[in-house]
């Protein structure tokens, strides 16, 4: 007899500065969060970084971080069972990625110790579930964090717009998890490979739970060199395909006709299909943010090699010992053409927003045992007990 497949529920509100922590709680209680994630499994917090350096929309916001782990010790969750984590690519550090998107201050207030992947036991994992690329990208055998396994999983992506794989979220937060640095191989079949990570999930968390940041949304060359965009959402669901799928519309997109949502949809490891996600919280009835997703020049330039004319090169350039040109051009122009150019016009006119403003209380650790005074919003939520 076939399983019928659980309700997909997608929990979405609109919030402020003023509110944002306290709304992280209620909406992951509307989300279900409770009957997805035991409270008697370690929890890993899976980060978003997508820049080491801080740029709005781009990574987990600190504010985001904040509502989760608060909400989480809200709703009884063991201090002891939260383990934020991050992964480190070619072109990321996770340890100054995490000082930069200052959560830092929000860790040590909560007690709570990042941990960077690379630093950690990695074992080649052997898959049961139907792999639709991955098994050939990495014959050798797929390597994943050994703590990985019989732990749930919650993920903070943000909402924006992605060069590759046209929307990123909840899915594609978690191939900053599972794979190592050289995931960036799997880019060339990046659909394929995201429902594979949701396969691979299935395999190694208990419960996998997603709390998306919408309220500095990215629009155009995601996920780096985009532009920030406020739109005060925040989002929630146990169904990683469902709140992509909730996400892209909200966008702007047809969410089936992203290979990556209809694939998963397809196969039942989750819903795509707007029509049968239920909505929790605020309606989002012609919600249309009209994003389009473009190409930076380095994805632009990566596709060439992998799909476009210039695929002949592309053992030669992408893996061989002389692709390390490939980071080196891609930190040239992000982090000194990009950013100084164009990106800290955009981040200056982001800071006169009050989520700006909100970004840059994150600056100092908070006394012990007192409600976080870098983020003058906490004066209105109840205390939490660190427990």
């Amino acid at each position: 007899m076939r399983i019928p497949m659980p309700e997909a529920i997608v929990a979405v509100l609109r919030t402020r500065p003023k509110t944002v922590i306290s709304d992280y709680g209620r909406l992951m209680g509307l989300a279900g969060l409770d009957e997805a994630l035991s409270k008697d499994v370690d929890t890993l917090l899976k980060l978003n970084l997508s820049w080491t350096k801080y740029f709005p929309a781009c990574s987990s916001q600190p504010w985001q971080l904040e509502g989760v782990v608060r909400g989480m010790l809200e709703a009884g969750y063991s201090r002891e069972r939260l383990i934020p984590i991050e992964n480190k690519t070619v072109v990321t550090d996770p340890i100054e990625g995490c000082r930069n998107n200052r959560w830092d201050p929000v860790l040590e207030h909560y007690g709570l110790e990042f941990i960077a992947l690379p630093g950690v036991e990695w074992e080649t994992y052997r898959f049961q579930s139907p792999l639709l690329k991955l098994n050939d990208i990495f014959p050798d055998g797929i390597e994943v964090p050994s703590m990985f396994k019989g732990r749930n999983v919650v993920h903070l992506p943000t909402v924006k717009t992605h060069g590759h794989s046209t929307t990123t979220g909840a899915i594609k937060n978690a191939f900053g998890g599972l794979l190592k640095e050289v995931r960036h191989y799997a880019h060339k079949h990046i659909h394929e490979v995201l429902v594979d990570l949701l396969y691979m999930q299935r395999e190694l968390h208990p419960g996998v739970f997603a709390v998306m940041d919408g309220t500095v949304c990215g629009d155009g060359a995601g996920p780096r060199t985009m532009i920030p965009r406020v739109k005060n959402y925040i989002l929630a669901s146990s169904d990683s395909v469902a709140i992509d799928a909730v996400a892209a519309t909200m966008m702007g997109f047809d969410p089936l006709s992203i290979d990556y949502i209809r694939m998963a949809h397809e196969r039942e490891l989750g819903c795509g299909d707007l029509s049968k996600i239920k909505i929790a919280g605020d309606d989002i009835t012609g919600v249309d943010f009209g994003f389009k997703t473009s190409r930076s020049f380095v994805i632009w330039g990566d596709q060439m090699l992998r799909r476009g004319p210039l695929r002949f090169m592309e053992k030669a350039a992408l893996h061989s010992p002389a692709m390390i040109w490939a980071p080196a051009a891609s930190n040239l122009y992000h982090d000194y053409l990009w950013y100084p150019l164009i990106g800290r016009a955009r981040i200056k006119s982001f800071e006169r927003t009050e989520w700006g403003r909100l970004f840059e209380s994150y600056r100092q650790p908070p006394a012990a045992g007192c409600a976080v005074e870098s983020a003058p919003v906490l004066g209105a939520v109840p205390e939490v007990e660190v427990v």
